[in-house]
């Protein structure tokens, strides 16, 4: 049995029956979007109604291999089936018409990163989103991870008393050569280091520590990239006195897939967090939580994770359509914060990012972070090193082709 969603099924005291369905469509199907069909494919609570792109071969793929209904007319797809929900995962450039086409029409939202190319644009949808009272999320899948959920919570709880300064961090084998043929090369559809790669760890600042106050010093340099960065270096200023540093390159083939990592100095102490493991060293004079002692401690994600009922690439990536599908069906557990990864918080994102490209272009508004709501041009970038870069990079491979795989494996899971 499906049952039709309200418009207000995200809203507190909705009550839906046991057996209620979240009908979705999933739009674009590139390596994010497949990765949450394959997860959503899999989830007991969701019928996938609908997957829609404007690639009629995985769509022909997809067809053969699960039966799943397709559409290559966004519009027409919202007019013409019947929805509580879709999940977007298209170029950063087409967020803004799709979600608030979407809105308008009483669905809840799932969108990737970075919400929007403006952070006006960002905090129009927060407000419709809001108003309609619908669920919106955006697919900052960091917050889902259970270690750095941990640092969060200990922050928030003063463990290293008032934090003084952090950085952030975050490195991968990207673009290892000079390319051109996708969007991610392209800032103004949304590619380029900062948009695609930089908008994690500044997201996982603001959880952390609130929006900066301004920032400084902003670097955009260019290794192999020809239109864009490669990579971004950063001061971000707080009201609280207190600073951190942003240290990006997705150029970077040491890494062998992209590392996140925040360090947070406190009064009573610091705490170093990625994916794998939250170390936290604590003074004397620190209020110690539960679990902890003064000196080193350290949580691994094996131990803080719960666990998920399907995997394809990372618990996080579970969680966090799992959270989303339970707050459209408004069945949050008692007690469970609400509004996680919403349009509101991810709109600071937004802020923060144009705050950077205002102090990379001269310096214009980077100052404040109010006020930076109208979509910019791409900043004056640095001077490009791939002549002396060339020939070490890696080609990088099978990203569809994988996730197809999974596409088959989700829906061979859910026949069984």
């Amino acid at each position: 049995m499906t049952t039709s969603l309200d418009p207000g099924a995200g809203t507190a005291g909705h009550d839906p029956a046991p057996t209620s369905t979240l009908r979705v469509a999933v739009v674009g199907v590139g390596k994010m979007g497949l990765s949450h069909l394959a997860i959503l494919g899999a989830h007991p609570r969701v019928s996938i109604e609908v997957v829609c792109d404007s690639n009629g071969y995985v769509l022909d793929v997809l067809g053969t291999h699960t039966g799943m209904r397709s559409a290559t007319d966004y519009a027409s797809m919202l007019d013409s089936v019947e929805l509580d929900a879709v999940v977007i995962a298209t170029p950063t450039k087409a967020h803004y018409p799709m979600v608030r086409a979407a809105l308008e029409r009483g669905l809840h939202v799932f969108c990737e990163k970075p919400l929007t190319l403006s952070a006006g644009q960002s905090e129009e949808l927060a407000a419709l989103a809001a108003e309609r009272g619908l669920t919106s999320q955006v697919g900052y899948h960091n917050r889902f991870v259970a270690a750095f959920a941990e640092a969060a919570r200990l922050v928030a709880e003063g463990a290293i008393g008032t934090v003084h300064h952090a950085l952030a961090e975050a490195y991968g084998p990207v673009v290892l050569k000079p390319r051109g043929g996708t969007w991610r090369s392209r800032r103004s559809e949304g590619g380029g280091c900062l948009y695609d790669y930089a908008a994690h760890p500044l997201d996982l600042l603001t959880w952390f520590l609130g929006e900066p106050t301004g920032v400084r010093g902003t670097t955009l340099g260019r290794i192999f990239s020809a239109d864009t960065e490669d990579e971004v270096y950063a001061t971000l200023e707080y009201a609280t006195g207190g600073s951190a540093q942003l240290s990006v390159n997705w150029s970077d083939e040491s890494y062998r897939k992209m590392t996140t990592r925040v360090t947070l100095w406190g009064t009573h102490g610091r705490i170093t967090v990625d994916r794998q493991e939250c170390q936290v060293y604590l003074r004397d004079t620190a209020p110690v939580p539960d679990g902890y002692r003064v000196g080193w401690n350290v949580k691994y994600t094996t131990e803080l994770t719960p666990a998920v009922w399907f995997y394809v690439r990372g618990e996080e990536y579970s969680a966090e359509l799992d959270y989303f599908v339970r707050s459209a069906l408004g069945e949050l557990a008692a007690g469970e914060p609400g509004g996680l990864n919403s349009f509101g918080s991810a709109a600071v994102a937004d802020r923060v990012i144009e705050m950077l490209l205002a102090d990379a272009d001269g310096g214009i508004g980077a100052g404040s972070a109010a006020g930076t709501g109208s979509a910019r041009g791409p900043a004056v970038v640095g001077p490009t090193r791939a002549d002396r870069l060339r020939g070490h990079g890696m080609k990088v491979r099978g990203g569809t082709r994988r996730g197809l795989a999974r596409i088959r494996q989700s829906w061979g899971a859910r026949g069984q």
